[in-house]
């Protein structure tokens, strides 16, 4: 069994799109469990359905050291 991410960016960060009025925990914890399954550190959460771009894209870290 695998998974689809919408991109992969130089095998190092995740870029999952959506086109949704606001980002849930249901997308953050689909994020999450990509970057766990491919042991990756970063991604990026983008929703398309904002004025601003910038107001539509959450960095999203994987195993935060504190």
């Amino acid at each position: 069994m695998g998974f689809r991410c919408d991109f992969l960016v130089d095998d190092r960060v995740i870029v999952e799109c959506k086109t949704v009025k606001e980002l849930t925990d249901l997308d953050l914890a689909q994020l999450l469990n990509y970057l766990k399954i491919i042991d990756l550190r970063v991604g990026l959460l983008i929703s398309f359905n904002v004025v601003l771009l910038k107001d539509g894209i959450k960095r999203v870290v994987n195993k935060l050291e504190e």
